[in-house]
């Protein structure tokens, strides 16, 4: 097989939750964990950190591989889902995997796939670690996939653990509070492993404080610890970055601009502060060169991506209501005419909720991804009109936003976003 081949083998053997939902979801790792013993246990062959959270964990695992990258270490990046290829998944030094590891890794071990019957988040996670212990990485930065307890990638012994956020996302697999679902993600923690969780919220921090004080493990809330605020915007965030106690302060410029990124930086500094007092030479010039060359070191794409100017195009991977939130805040604080809305959805989020928050005053372009979870986009619409929204239904991305573009004035903001799928095919 070749590599399209190889890929639509999977896509059509294995159970993919980001295409079909919860048919492909597995609570146990018995799967994840009979592969590694027929792969002979790479998850112990290479140092790592685990990042899990409702919300940005992808920047930051990003963020903090770009960091250990431009400090000179050979670092893998496992993170999920992809864009456009599948590569973008398991990347060293920002370089995807090659096409040929895979295929390879396909045909030494498919017998044994067909007997296991992993999902292909499980085949991929198992991919990512043996490539990573074959290459012989300094460190790989590996993010969670939905939870934390059950994840495929909690197989791993980390140098850190960090939880970036917890919020209300999955609540159909991860529990129906914010305690039960920080009691899942909580489910990183290993015995003795320092863990920093990113945001201290009353609902959850006695969950974090319990779990990390059965297993001995040392905690750092980032919130309590840093502050930083936006000093101007360009090309880049200028950030001034503090110590609470302002015995240290940093300038740092992120080329990443969302403002969501405020939160994401607090975890980063704390897991970057962390792992300086293990060892690693993480100094700041290179926290200076890993935050402006974010995408070059790690490929991150969807998040708050401005895809042209005059008209201002800007594509966001947000999709559950805490991240649409701020996305939502910061598109009603950026300078425009009028807005024009790209939305789409899959089936199992809060749709209510979700469309509850979105302007009346914007023009909609109702569509939905190419994927069998996707939500149709007559339903959104009718969900969106019951909630005081109107829109014209399209059949597909493209075509909606060739509509938006087409009724743009030069001044007017598009805001392309509802999913990562709709982003995908959207960039």
């Amino acid at each position: 097989m070749n590599y399209s081949e190889t890929i639509r083998y999977l896509f059509d053997s294995l159970p993919m939750f980001h295409r079909i939902g919860a048919a492909a979801y597995k609570a146990d790792l018995s799967n994840i964990l009979r592969l590694c013993e027929l792969l002979n246990h790479p998850e112990s062959k290479f140092r790592s950190v685990h990042v899990a959270g409702t919300n940005g964990k992808g920047s930051v695992s990003s963020m903090l591989a770009s960091v250990f990258t431009a400090a000179g270490y050979k670092t893998g990046l496992f993170t999920s889902p992809h864009l456009k290829d599948f590569r973008e998944r398991i990347r060293i030094n920002g370089e995807m995997i090659p096409e040929e590891k895979v295929i390879r890794f396909v045909e030494d071990n498919r017998a044994s796939f067909e007997e296991i019957k992993p999902s292909f988040f499980e085949w991929s996670t198992a991919l990512a670690f043996s490539h990573f212990a074959e290459e012989g990485v300094d460190m790989a930065i590996i993010e969670t996939g939905m939870g934390g307890r059950l994840d495929s990638t909690n197989v791993i012994i980390p140098e850190l653990s960090v939880i970036t956020n917890i919020g209300w996302d999955h609540m159909q697999f991860l529990g129906d509070s914010l305690e039960k679902i920080a009691r899942e993600k909580a489910g990183i923690i290993k015995k003795g492993v320092p863990v920093i969780i990113g945001e201290k919220h009353d609902e959850t921090k006695d969950v974090f404080c319990e779990v990390a004080d059965s297993l001995s493990s040392p905690l750092a809330f980032a919130s309590e610890i840093w502050a930083v605020k936006i000093v101007s915007v360009s090309d880049y965030l200028e950030l001034d970055v503090f110590w609470n106690e302002k015995t240290e302060y940093h300038a740092l410029k992120l080329e990443l601009k969302g403002n969501y990124q405020l939160k994401n930086i607090l975890s980063l500094m704390q897991a970057i502060d962390q792992l300086k007092h293990a060892g690693y030479k993480l100094e700041e010039k290179h926290i200076r060169d890993g935050l402006m060359n974010v995408r070059k070191y790690s490929g991150l794409q969807g998040r708050w991506q401005i895809l042209n100017h005059k008209p201002l195009i800007i594509a966001d991977t947000a999709h559950n209501k805490p991240g649409l939130e701020m996305v939502l805040n910061q598109i009603m604080n950026t300078d425009h005419d009028k807005l024009h809305i790209v939305l789409g959805m899959v089936q199992d989020k809060d749709v209510v909720g979700i469309m509850r928050m979105f302007p009346k005053k914007a023009n909609y372009y109702f569509c939905h991804p190419q994927i069998p979870r996707a939500l149709n986009a007559k339903d959104l619409a009718n969900h969106a009109q019951n909630e005081g929204l109107s829109g014209i239904v399209y059949s597909s991305v493209r075509d909606a936003l060739q509509a938006a573009k087409e009724r743009a004035g030069k001044n007017d903001l598009i805001f392309i976003g509802g999913s990562t799928f709709v982003v995908a095919e959207a960039i």
